[in-house]
């Protein structure tokens, strides 16, 4: 038996608690992990929250993410006692994921835990920062270059921004930070950031091609403010696109793609394939200055994840949510 966040479904309710709950939840092979840590990105507070349909089985063990040990394997290239991180590959969704003490996943989910991070490392970047190297790698396979300019990063000072922020900062490039809270400046700017821009200068409906400002974009949040930052960006410019915390709409013209060669790139965190998901981590591993990551992160446990996810969708958060699933 052990303690998870197990979400339930009876009668149309949905409802989610920490509860004790033995090993028949979890799948029926792969490798057993004890977990240290999980996290809380913006699709989790959906799936615990049931604000969108992330969760397609029940009984499910929510979590996108996971870091922890092996403690069972069922295949040659993973042993008892291998630290190693998960993210994605619909854990969470139709399988259950990190948010409890256990979880079993197959061995084509694992990555081997970067030799200078911790358990906790891992988590305090999580699925959110991840997805930030997997943007910042495609920029850079695009040959952005920090003397091609600023880079915008909406969404700043979230998850996916926060690491970003960082990240861009690390490798020399100069970072215009987008955010709606006016006190999170300080904070953004002791991650690196050069520039705050505030978000109510991009989340309002604008024209299709303005004046070029941004030789490239790491946008979280879609809607008006990724059709502005598309419309901003400078001749040749990238745009890599992985969120929609604003809207899954794009109400944008092909202007920017057509007349200045703009590239618009999908970054697509739960299912990339295994070498875009090592050279991110590798990234991580190189670039992410640890006493950095945490400044952004605040731990919380297992039964702090309800009451802290409407505030995650309200964008109430700054920087990391970590839980610690064995407090």
């Amino acid at each position: 038996m052990f303690n998870a966040l197990l979400a339930t479904k009876e009668d149309g309710n949905h409802s989610v608690n920490v509860t004790e709950i033995d090993h028949s939840v979890l799948a029926d092979s792969g490798v057993l992990i004890k977990v240290d840590y999980s996290t809380i990105n913006y699709k989790d507070a959906l799936a615990v929250t049931a604000a969108a349909p992330i969760i397609r089985q029940y009984p499910l063990v929510p979590g996108i993410d996971l870091a922890g040990t092996v403690e069972e394997s069922d295949d040659p290239n993973w042993s008892v006692g291998d630290k190693v991180v998960v993210n994605g590959w619909g854990m969470g969704e139709g399988h259950s994921g990190g948010l409890g003490q256990y979880a079993r996943v197959p061995a084509s989910f694992l990555v081997k835990l970067p030799q200078n991070m911790t358990t906790r490392h891992a988590m305090a970047i999580g699925t959110a920062g991840y997805t930030a190297a997997l943007c910042v790698d495609a920029l850079e396979a695009q040959g952005v270059t920090p003397d091609d300019g600023d880079i915008l990063v909406t969404g700043a000072s979230g998850g996916v921004g926060s690491v970003a922020v960082a990240l861009l900062a690390a490798r020399g490039f100069s970072v215009a930070a987008s955010t709606g809270k006016p006190d999170a400046a300080n904070y953004l700017k002791h991650l690196g950031a050069s520039s705050i821009v505030d978000r109510n200068t991009l989340s309002e409906a604008g024209k299709p091609l303005q004046a070029e400002q941004w030789a490239g974009v790491v946008d979280a949040v879609g809607g008006n403010t990724l059709a502005n930052a598309c419309a901003q960006t400078r001749y040749g410019g990238v745009v890599t696109a992985c969120g929609l915390a604003e809207s899954a709409a794009l109400p944008a013209t092909v202007m920017p793609f057509i007349l200045r060669g703009v590239i618009l790139r999908g970054v697509d965190s739960v299912m990339a394939p295994q070498e875009p998901r090592l050279s991110a981590w590798a990234r991580l591993a190189r670039d992410m200055n640890l006493d950095l990551l945490e400044t952004m992160v605040t731990e919380i446990g297992l039964s702090d994840v309800c009451g802290v996810a409407p505030d995650v969708l309200a964008g109430k958060i700054t920087g990391r949510l970590l839980v610690d699933v064995n407090r």
